[in-house]
């Protein structure tokens, strides 16, 4: 079997061959044949897989792919076996078994586009210096490649996305033992940062380094919808072979502060380290701190006297060369310190007595304060309680009258009926008539 790469192509359009395997018999078409009318291009019998990249006007909708049968493909509408990637300024379109013919492009394609052909695509990545030490700035590419040639086009950024991991080791001995995998960065083609053009195909990668050290593994990633790209490698992270500590003297308000810079001059050529350190504090301090060359790997530096009140922070930074010839800038830990207003002056036993004084006199008021708040309290609950048993005196006693005004009064209801039925009996008349007393004697 032998590659054979057929792409007819014009301006607006990139066609990538995606791991393209073709049918051995038949010829290659050369590109003098592939000049097209405008956004057309023509595919051969003998592609087997291809794939598009379509650079269009930022922020334009996704082109529309015209078949050589007149069907049409969108992004939101196409085969299974058609992946599609869109961005803000291209598109990214694999085709298995095209079918052959005439092709068309619908949408606002960049005039002036390059013309590229590749037979595969990989992912190119510089090797990563080896140690890396905790805290380096480190400026390492990515390509994107196609044929062993970089792929470049605007807006590429937008349609691969790169990661960046650390994976651990485990090693028993060393500070990321139980660090385990982590992304820390990833590889950008924006002109930002460490990057130096937009669009131009190499991609910067921005890793955070700020991490514990020991053996790693570090795993890029490159991928999207359409296609995957991992590169493992491994390396060693080292201590920041650079110590800082601020020293505080014994009265911080009047006294001179300190740093002192220890250098592991087996890691590192003292000669060729310098420092560059920034000392940013409250109402707007912001004062450099000129270093000369050192003389030994552990030097004191003096900062500069400082009075306003408040916080301080030291932000600095090292480049050097390390015993290997290699150039490393380094971020140093920023450092803190702060002035507060100094403490009084003890005071005298004069002071002090009159201290004592005061607070007995504060004290003694306060216990009669309490007492008499005491004393109106008992006096406030007696009164309430004194209340509330002559309320219920007088209740009981208008209760008792009460009762013994109804009890008189049935009394007196009581004699008056007396004398009525003794009235009544003294009335009657208890002789027997004498008619009815000689006939009970008859009978």
């Amino acid at each position: 079997m032998r590659l054979v790469k057929c792409w007819l192509l014009q301006a607006g359009v990139l066609l990538t061959l995606l791991s393209a395997s073709v049918i051995a018999y038949g010829k290659v078409v050369p590109l003098s044949q592939a000049s097209e009318l405008k956004n057309r291009f023509r595919i051969d019998h003998m592609v087997d897989e291809l794939t598009l990249f379509i650079q269009r006007e930022y922020g334009s909708a996704p082109v529309i792919l015209v078949l050589p049968d007149g069907s049409k493909w969108y992004q939101s509408r196409h085969p299974e076996s058609v992946k599609w990637v869109d961005g803000l300024s291209g598109d990214m379109v694999t085709i298995s078994s095209p079918m052959p013919g005439p092709w068309q492009l619908l949408g606002q394609i960049v005039p002036g586009s390059k013309i590229s052909k590749v037979s595969k695509l990989a992912i190119d990545l510089d090797p990563l210096p080896q140690p890396l030490y905790q805290s380096e700035r480190l400026k390492i590419t990515a390509r994107l490649m196609g044929d062993e040639q970089r792929v470049r086009m605007p807006g590429l950024d937008y349609l691969i996305d790169w990661s960046v991991k650390f994976i651990s080791q485990h090693r028993a001995d060393e500070e990321n033992f139980a660090a385990g995998s982590f992304n820390v960065g990833s590889y950008k083609d924006n002109g930002q940062g460490l990057d130096e053009r937009p669009d131009d195909g190499i991609f910067t990668a921005d890793i955070n380094l700020h991490q514990p050290w020991g053996h790693y593994r570090l795993q890029v990633i490159a991928d999207n919808l359409i296609f995957s790209r991992e590169i493992d490698l491994d390396f060693e992270l080292k201590p920041l072979p650079i110590e800082v500590e601020l020293l505080e003297p014994d009265n911080p308000q009047s006294g001179v502060w300190q740093l002192r810079l220890k250098v592991d001059e087996s890691e590192l050529n003292l000669a060729d380290t310098h420092f560059d350190f920034e000392l940013l504090g409250p109402a707007g301090v912001q004062q450099a701190l000129p270093l000369g060359a050192l003389s030994a790997g552990e030097s004191l530096i003096n900062l500069p006297n400082v009075s306003e009140l408040g916080s301080y922070r030291i932000k600095g930074s090292a480049v050097s060369t390390t015993t290997s010839g290699r150039e490393v800038v380094l971020t140093l830990p920023e450092q803190f310190f702060s002035l507060s207003p100094p403490p009084p002056p003890p005071p005298t036993k004069k002071q002090l007595a009159e201290l004592a004084a005061k607070k007995a006199a504060q004290d003694e008021a306060q216990a009669k304060d309490k007492a008499l708040l005491l004393i109106m309290v008992i006096n406030g609950a007696l009164l309430l309680l004194g209340g509330l048993g002559l309320f219920l005196w007088r209740k009981r006693q208008k209760w008792i009258q009460s009762r013994s005004a109804k009890v008189q009064n049935a009394s007196q209801l009581g004699q008056k009926r007396m004398q009525e039925v003794s009235a009544s009996l003294d009335e009657i008349d208890l002789i027997m008539p004498k008619d009815f007393t000689q006939s009970a004697r008859r009978d």
